[in-house]
């Protein structure tokens, strides 16, 4: 038996159960974008499981600057489209969802955003273009880094702009987390794809939707603390499947206009 035909029951039940619910909701790690050429952080290559063999960090296989938003990315897209996906929590920082097209309204991005900064006074987000900022000048931005005389401020409140991007030791966004926290005990259905669910608070999120007795497929080639209590477990990289599952989706439920 082929690997294709090994994981075609699991993309039919991954399909199925999308046609079924109602309230679905994506979480998503490094590894939905390995596929863009980004290295993931605890797969069997990732940065964190090189540093600690004691080997150099991971190649990327494109420059940063050719990084795209891969068919992963853009099913989630089509699950928006269809008025399928209701909320997208993810723990990327590389702006993949937000180019791909999910809304904003509908993204709630744990660990922040490398292309934006956040204000410390009223939390207002400004990608670095609007505030003109200047990274060869200011640096990143990290909220640890002492303010550099002349860098930009937030334009509503005069606030001090940190990058978005949460560091080991930073709080998570409250509004985001919250939100997060929302979806998950409301959903039916729960899309865990590329994460190795070690890093909390996001990943009891995914306890809370089995809590709410929400279904889970979770989607990723390593081992997770959730492997057993997954309702659908994919040994898998998320392009093997989930793209392959939106499409029969999209066959059975036709060109319906957005429902969101």
């Amino acid at each position: 038996m082929t690997r294709e035909q090994r994981l075609q029951p699991h993309i039919e039940t991954i399909a199925r159960w999308i046609i079924e619910c109602e309230h679905i909701v994506a979480f998503t790690g490094a590894g939905i974008s390995t596929d863009s050429g980004i290295p993931d952080f605890r797969g069997p290559e990732g940065v964190w499981t090189r540093r600690d063999a004691g080997l150099p960090a991971p190649r990327w296989r494109v420059s940063p600057g050719q990084v795209e938003p891969n068919a992963s990315h853009l099913s989630l897209v089509e699950l928006q489209r269809l008025g399928k996906l209701q909320f997208l929590i993810t723990q990327n920082t590389d702006n993949l969802h937000r180019r791909s097209g999910i809304r904003p309204e509908l993204l709630a991005e744990l660990h922040g955003n490398g292309r934006l900064v956040r204000c410390l006074g009223c939390d207002r987000l400004y990608t670095r273009q609007e505030v003109g900022w200047d990274t060869h000048r200011w640096g990143p931005g990290y909220r640890t880094q002492k303010p550099i005389r002349g860098q930009p401020a937030c334009a509503a409140c005069g606030g001090r702009l940190v990058s978005s991007v949460v560091n080991f030791g930073d709080p998570l966004p409250q509004k985001e987390l919250e939100l997060a926290d929302q979806h998950a005990r409301r959903c039916d259905l729960m899309l865990v794809l590329g994460s190795s669910l070690v890093v909390n608070p996001a990943a009891s999120l995914v306890g809370l939707a089995l809590g709410s007795g929400a279904r889970v497929v979770l989607a990723n080639r390593g081992r997770t603390p959730y492997d057993g209590a997954a309702t659908l477990r994919a040994w898998t990289g998320i392009g093997e499947v989930i793209p392959p599952a939106v499409e029969q989706v999209k066959r059975v439920l036709g060109e319906q206009p957005n429902r969101s």
